[in-house]
This record gives C-alpha cells, structure tokens and sequence, in this order.
C-alpha cells in the first residue's frame, strides 16, 4: 500500500476523477468536503455538493467527511473580495480561498490527521528537481484546463506534501472514465462563476452581504473633467470598455479608479499602455530568491 492521500471532493467530477486516479495508483484514499458558503443552493460546498460527494465516495468505497469552514472562510475570502472592490481593486477569491482555505487550512487538518499528501482536482503539475533541490509547478498537459495561474502561491512545504493527478489527463477522457466507472457527476457541468456569487453579478453580492449600496462617483477624463456620475465605484475595473452605462460615441475604457474620491477615469485604448508594474505577494517557486 501506498501513502495516505486525503481528496478535497467538491463534487464535481475532477475532484472524483482525481479520487479514482489515486484509488487505481494504489494509494490509501479518503475524501473530505468543505462546506464553505450556505448563502445560495448552488454555491461551493453546498448540501448538494456535499451530497454528491459522498456518493462518489461511497461508489468508489472510500471514507468520506465533511468539515464545515463557513466562518473561516467568510472570515478570510469574502472579507478580502469585499475590501479589496471597496479599495478600487478587482479580486480574485479563488486564489485567496486555495492559499488560506484549501492549501493552507485543509492541508494543516490532513497532515494533523495523519495523511501524507492533499490531492485536488486542478489541472496542474508537481514536480520535484534534483538539480534545483525544489518543487516545481507546471502546467497541465491539456493547455485549455491549465490551473496553475491559481495555483502560484504554492509554498515548498504545500508542493511537497500536493498531489495533482490530473495533471497529465483530458477532461473529455475523465468524464468518459467517470461514466464507465458509474459515477453520477460525470457529466456534472463545470463551474464557471465564483462560487458564492452564481450569475457572477458581484454588485449585488456587494450590497446583499454587507447590506450597504454602491458607493457613487463620477466618470472623469485625464484631466480631470466630470464627463458623467455613476452609481457604483465598485462595478468599473481597470481595462473595461463594456457596461459603462455611458456612450462617448467611440471605444472608451477604465484606465484609472481612484478610492479617495471613488472617481473612474476614462481614456483611450493607448492610455491602458505602461512601461512598468508594480506587483504585490510575490511568491516564487522555482528559486528561493530573485538576486
């Protein structure tokens, strides 16, 4: 028998295909869902999720159990979504919820259990290089499923104990595998909007979660000449041509939002242009530092 791996089960078929892979590799597999947000049915770690899970489980004849991280999770990934929209920038929750929730609180839980590795169902590679005498993250062999953008703050110490099975597959050839296998979420649509706003509207998640309205503004030009108020600082995003509920007869995007005055500055495609970027929880993997 192989290690002990425990399978983060979202229900869905990656994480169960991931599950069956590991099972076939003879390793030890239990399986555990999260129960992170209850505000709507369809949400991440939904009653549904968690059911569909254990059955997944239950077909593939593993241990299975349910942590429910709804107060840890609003506490850190829906915290961070809504300061960081009131502060002018735009989010995205998915790699906060795998740094704090799934890479960093799950992975403590599962090593406390005594497991040796946290396995996902993200299309990624991990790879250990002698010559670096380092965990490498690559890419997943399908290029359209490729997850690692999500994935880049990965820690030595997380590489080492993540096992990513799905690394080297096809989605087309899991979901085939998952039905000859007779699992009921084979053909389970993927996920497309951020798990605990469905429909992607994150205005109105803004204002229902925290009951308070937009905050308004107005739309200015370079110089700083009122061109129209708007009713939301948190909608605009920076490179935004579409929804500006303004026409100014040619394209027009987001090239500046400002929190102090909760002004939106609007240009011309050329004004999105930089020469430089400053970047912000820099995490590097293949080497412990840029010299």
């Amino acid at each position: 028998m192989k290690d002990s791996v425990l399978v983060a089960m979202s229900g869905g078929v990656d994480s169960s295909c991931a599950a069956l892979k590991l099972i076939e590799a003879g390793y030890k597999v239990s399986g555990v869902t999260l129960r992170l947000y209850c505000g709507e049915e369809n949400a991440c770690g939904s009653l549904s999720d968690c059911s569909e899970a254990k059955k997944a489980a239950e077909r593939m004849g593993i241990a299975h159990q349910t942590i429910d991280m709804q107060d840890w999770f609003a506490d850190t990934v829906i915290r961070d979504f809504i300061a960081s929209y009131r502060s002018g920038k735009t989010p995205n929750p998915c790699i906060v919820c795998n740094r704090r929730v799934k890479f960093g609180k799950l992975l403590d839980i599962a090593l406390q259990q005594g497991f040796d590795f946290l396995a996902t169902g993200h299309y990624a590679q991990v790879e250990y290089s002698a010559q670096k005498g380092r965990y490498l993250l690559k890419k997943a062999a399908d290029a359209s499923k490729d997850q690692t953008y999500v994935l880049y703050h990965l820690t030595q110490k997380q590489l080492a104990h993540l096992l990513l099975p799905l690394g080297t597959e096809t989605k087309s050839k899991l979901r085939q595998q998952a039905a000859d296998y007779g699992l009921e979420n084979a053909n389970k649509p993927d996920s497309q909007d951020i798990c605990f706003v469905p429909g992607g509207d994150y205005a109105a998640f803004l204002q229902q979660y925290t009951h308070q309205p937009l905050t308004p503004g107005n739309m200015v030009d370079k110089a700083g000449k009122v061109l129209a108020p708007h009713t939301g600082f948190e909608k605009y995003t920076i490179g935004q041509r579409k929804g500006l509920g303004v026409g100014f007869g040619k394209p027009q995007f987001v090239i500046e939002k400002h929190a102090d005055t909760h002004e939106i500055v609007i240009g011309d495609a050329q004004d999105l242009l930089k020469t430089e970027l400053w970047a912000s929880d820099v995490n590097l993997i293949a080497y412990e530092t840029l010299d």
